[in-house]
Parts: structure tokens; C-alpha cells; sequence
């Protein structure tokens, strides 16, 4: 009786301790995956946004705008409040200086959002918790569709950069 008593306050212990550290996780990759979106909205030419690396695919400009609009859905749900209209205005967008805006503006919204979200609003409902995850995770599969359409239009993605810059300080 006693150590079931001990193991379960140790497993209760353990998973409170692992729980307290997800948002902080969750705000560490968000922070890699912020700066590998935006630098990649920066070094795409602007001439290079309406472009397509097959007829079915989206542009480079639609992939981000894509990015925009999850950030705001995901992150008003984060915030408890209703989707804020740039999400709505994102799908319109095709210059490279409105589109690259306002991805870093609902980067701007998700940062403040994940500020104000501590673990326990993270566990509070699946939504909460799918949307808490798919900031991280949705933007790294977009990142992921974009590295070809820089490595295509010869530039060296952000995330590969910062690796070789790395590399070179070690």
C-alpha cells in the first residue's frame, strides 16, 4: 500500500514536473521556427513570390499567407478571443512587402499569446492543446515547403544558414 502510494505521487510528481516545462519548450522551437519563416519572407525576391514550383503547388506568397492565417486562428484560440481580421485579409495578399507583414505580425500575435499561456490553459481542452501544438508544428511543415523554393531560386534556407554559421564558431 505504501508503494503504491509512493509510485503514484511520484508518477503525479513527474508528470506535473514534465508539464510545467511544455510551454517553455513550446516557446523555444516557436522562437526557431519565427525566425526561419520571417528570414525566408525577407530573402525571397519579391519578384519570386507569385512563383510556383509546379502548376499544382501554391506560391511562395500563398505558403506564407497560409502560415498568417493559421497563426492567427491557432493563437486567438490561445488567447480565448475571437480570429482577428488580418487573418481573414491574409489570403489576399501577394506583395512580397504586405504578405511579409503580416506574417510577422501574426508571429507578433502568437508571441504575445504564448506569453500570456501557461501549461495548465495548454492541457485545459484538445483545442486548446491541437492548436498550442500546431503553432509549432504547421509552421515547420511550411517551412518545410518553402526550403525548395529558395534552394530553387538559389538562395541557402535561414535554417541551414544558421547551422553553417554554427558550425563555423565551434
Amino acid at each position: 500500500m505504501i508503494i503504491t502510494r509512493l509510485l503514484l505521487c511520484f508518477t503525479l510528481i513527474s508528470g506535473a514536473l514534465q508539464a510545467q516545462h511544455l510551454t517553455t519548450a513550446a516557446e523555444r522551437y516557436f522562437n526557431i521556427i519565427r525566425r526561419n519563416l520571417e528570414t525566408s519572407a525577407d530573402s525571397m525576391p519579391a519578384e519570386k513570390y507569385s512563383f510556383r514550383l509546379t502548376p499544382g503547388q501554391m506560391t511562395f506568397a500563398e505558403w506564407l499567407n497560409h502560415a498568417t492565417q493559421r497563426n492567427y486562428t491557432d493563437c486567438a484560440m490561445l488567447k480565448s478571443e475571437p480570429v482577428p481580421e488580418g487573418e481573414q485579409k491574409a489570403a489576399t495578399l501577394k506583395d512580397k512587402a504586405e504578405v511579409a507583414k503580416a506574417l510577422k505580425d501574426s508571429f507578433a500575435y502568437c508571441a504575445e499569446a504564448l506569453k500570456a499561456t501557461d501549461d495548465q490553459k495548454v492541457t485545459s481542452s484538445d483545442k486548446v492543446s491541437n492548436a498550442f501544438l500546431h503553432i509549432v508544428v504547421h509552421n515547420n511543415e511550411i517551412y518545410g515547403n518553402i526550403v525548395g523554393y529558395l534552394r530553387v531560386s538559389g538562395i541557402v534556407p535561414p535554417s541551414t544558414a544558421a547551422r553553417a554559421n554554427q558550425s563555423k564558431k565551434d
